[in-house]
């Protein structure tokens, strides 16, 4: 063989044996700036549509890139607040998270939507509603730190016209110190029937449920764990089976040890990924979708942060503050804080 053209056989193997990784670049589509506004819980109904619910009693929706609606209710003269939101298909709910609690339903089709409906009420003194989720057209759940020895759990199989607790003696026990955070209604994960609840503080577990809520069991994490603001803050499944958990240390943003960890088993055992690297603290963790569970972004306060190998590896891409996401395809994604922003993801491979 000639040099040259050994030469150029040995270039061709070093460029084959080159992997392509992915550069992802955030712009911003749109952004929509609230006064005296928290959001943590938003919902995409549809391409053209979110649905956002937050503190001061607020809730509304961005429709066609324009605010359509920003009403506020009130209890007693009372403004309430707001960190879930959900939608089944055919109405949005969203719920109070302080005594009392309380769940909405409105149409959110209609032009006039009117006053929402009351659907359910609960009054404690520990009552603090965390997050709600849908299953499907009928069945929904919702989450909040427990009232007795257990969380609260409520659920519906009618749509959401009526919703009941379930009894402590059909949950796991809770332990001391162990409750939930209302970061930004990612407390619950759903994959057909199986439904996982992440809770936090001075224990931080899983509580599984593979019939939509009727049967539970709870597996331990590695997770940071023992404080108050320790713990689990979000969950998302790809599947029945590929997990990821984010939370950290609300108090020390900055401490990245033992703040992230995946599953392989659905959620029975879990792994730490990238220790002691960044993130530290997240709020919401979402896988992206038509991915095939690779591709997935976390945010909160700290910034936006993305990782292209299922976890095992993160890269911040921006410092922009958020408490919470919601993706309408791979390309597009609502992101909501203080304010609400719609964006674009550009990712371009590059040879390593």
């Amino acid at each position: 063989m000639q040099l040259r053209h050994y030469l150029s056989f040995i270039l061709f193997l070093i460029l084959l044996s080159k992997t392509h990784s992915q550069n992802i670049e955030i712009t911003d589509i749109e952004k929509y700036s609230f006064k005296n506004l928290s959001i943590r819980a938003i919902e995409v109904v549809n391409d053209s549509t979110l649905w956002f619910a937050g503190s001061n009693g607020r809730y509304g929706k961005i429709i066609n890139d324009k605010v359509q609606m920003d009403s506020v209710v009130k209890i007693n003269d009372k403004n309430l607040n707001f960190r879930s939101i959900a939608f089944n298909g055919k109405s949005i709910f969203f719920l109070s998270i302080e005594n009392p609690a309380i769940l909405y339903k409105l149409d959110p089709f209609k032009k006039d939507i009117g006053n929402p409906e009351i659907v359910y009420r609960e009054e404690h003194d520990k009552v603090f509603y965390d997050s709600m989720k849908f299953f499907d057209e009928l069945n929904g759940i919702a989450m909040g730190d427990p009232t007795d020895n257990c969380l609260s759990v409520i659920l519906t199989s009618d749509g959401g016209n009526s919703w009941e607790k379930i009894s402590c003696k059909n949950l796991p026990k809770i332990e001391e110190g162990e409750a939930a955070f209302a970061a930004s209604n990612t407390n619950i994960a759903i994959h057909g029937d199986n439904v996982w609840l992440v809770t936090g503080g001075k224990k931080s577990r899983i509580f599984y449920s593979r019939d939509k809520g009727k049967s539970w069991n709870v597996y331990l994490t590695p997770i940071v764990q023992g404080k108050n603001m320790t713990g689990i803050f979000t969950v998302d499944f790809y599947d029945e089976q590929n997990g990821i958990i984010m939370g950290g240390n609300w108090e020390e943003k900055s401490n990245f040890n033992a703040t992230k960890a995946i599953t392989q088993d659905g959620g029975k055992t879990w792994e730490l990924v990238s220790n002691d690297k960044e993130p530290g603290y997240i709020s919401c963790v979402q896988y992206i979708p038509q991915t095939n569970g690779k591709e997935i972004m976390a945010v909160s306060t700290e910034g936006i942060y993305y990782s292209k190998d299922k976890g095992i590896s993160w890269k911040r891409v921006s410092s922009k503050k958020f408490y919470t996401l919601k993706f309408i395809n791979k390309n597009t994604a609502w992101l909501a804080g203080n304010n609400i922003e719609k964006i674009n993801l550009r990712k371009e491979s590059n040879l390593n």
